[in-house]
């Protein structure tokens, strides 16, 4: 049975209970069509998460039992993966274990910044809008920030995907998060590319671990559901020096309100919500402060 509202989803794990508290925190004030929220950590983190958030903000989910919902994952294999991969997995399959058909896949990173309703997501007809661009925005700063290697990543990445399905044509992304997903989409996927190779999903993000790639090519190549292409939801400040280039330039949350639902700080940079960031080395919280502020300089 599916669920009647398209649900927001959202993975974390320990060290990201702060992000998680302050995005529960904007999704309460801005979810005026009150989608349901479900977030999924560790069964080892649950008690952790329901004592700095509380048990009835949200839906708890331990990633075991997403990963135990799809019988072709195996529970052992998993537990050995790296968080970053194990991560990217969970997101992926959740639609299985909900039985939805579309959800918003959300990081702990992310804030709300304006009121949101279902229609910011999908049609009037239920498809979900596919966030599909050229990233030249940010490519573009990238090369006047001088930060070429951004810009070879970005190319290395989406050849990547290219090849993966044969696809001719332009570099696309298909992020970042928060993204509408859909499960025609993940099935397609699952019985069209990895079922023929013996793959499961596990084994297509440890050879190539880019989710939102995986999900975006699939759906370009099967055509699971019809293509309504979107810009980036959320303001993604994937660098402290794109963070500090912007704000120079006039950027302001309220500003921002007027294009973007909200805004996500990449937790690889805004440490100081680390939880336990305090147990960090002087050593490494100056290192880390003299990096942001030469960022400022640049």
């Amino acid at each position: 049975m599916l669920m009647e509202k398209p649900p927001l989803f959202c993975k974390s794990y320990h060290r990201d209970v702060l992000r998680a508290k302050r995005l529960v925190d904007s999704i309460e004030v801005h979810n005026a069509d009150y989608l349901p929220l479900f977030v999924s950590v560790p069964a080892a983190d649950i008690a952790l998460f329901k004592n700095k958030i509380g048990t009835q903000r949200c839906i708890w989910v331990a990633d075991e039992d997403i990963i135990s919902a799809n019988p072709q994952l195996s529970p052992e294999a998993f537990s050995k993966v790296d968080g970053r991969l194990a991560q990217q997995v969970i997101k992926s399959e959740f639609w299985r274990l909900q039985s939805c058909a579309t959800y918003l896949c959300l990081d702990s990173d992310s804030v709300f910044i304006r009121d949101f309703y279902l229609s910011n997501f999908i049609t009037a007809d239920g498809v979900p809008y596919t966030t599909l661009h050229q990233c030249k925005e940010f490519m573009q700063l990238a090369v006047n920030q001088g930060k070429m290697q951004v810009v070879r990543n970005f190319n290395r990445d989406s050849a990547c995907g290219r090849k993966l399905f044969a696809r001719c044509g332009p570099e696309y992304d298909f992020g970042p998060t928060p993204v509408m997903w859909s499960s025609r989409v993940w099935q397609d996927l699952t019985i069209n590319f990895l079922e023929p190779r013996g793959w499961s999903l596990l084994d297509a993000i440890q050879h190539f671990p880019a989710e939102l790639r995986w999900y975006g090519e699939a759906l370009l190549a099967y055509k699971s559901i019809p293509l309504h292409p979107v810009e980036p939801l959320f303001r993604v400040y994937h660098a402290d020096w794109q963070y500090y280039s912007q704000r120079k330039a006039g950027e302001t949350i309220a500003k921002l309100r007027e294009q973007y639902l909200g805004v996500v700080i990449q937790s690889n940079w805004e440490y100081e919500l680390d939880h336990g960031a305090l147990q960090k080395t002087l050593l490494s919280r100056a290192a880390r402060n003299l990096r942001r502020q030469l960022s400022r300089l640049g």
